[in-house]
């Protein structure tokens, strides 16, 4: 049984392989409620991080790597025309 510190070990080597850095070009066709999803999705992972993310890929994250992933979730919601009505449902309280 692996360790929490092995599997970060084991991400860490895996993000840092070669190749990895590289940029690619996604074509995504998706429909604007799969981008909102995808944005929460994105945001709780997020967050997740930053409380436990000890023994997961995420927590082999840099904080540059994790800025990166937000800058994606806000272009997605700007070219879905999505990014205000994402703001106004975080903005509602949860109970």
């Amino acid at each position: 049984m692996l360790t929490s510190k092995d599997v970060t070990i084991v991400y860490e080597t895996l993000l840092s392989s070669p190749g990895m850095s590289d940029t690619v070009k996604i074509a995504l066709n998706i429909p604007r409620k799969n981008v909102l999803l995808l944005s929460k999705v994105l945001e709780t992972g997020l967050s997740v991080k930053d409380e436990n993310g000890q023994g997961s890929l995420l927590a082999s994250l840099d904080s540059t790597t994790v800025e990166e992933i937000k800058e994606v979730m806000k272009d997605l919601l700007s070219k879905a025309g999505l990014t205000s009505l994402y703001d106004k449902l975080n903005s509602l309280p949860a109970k």
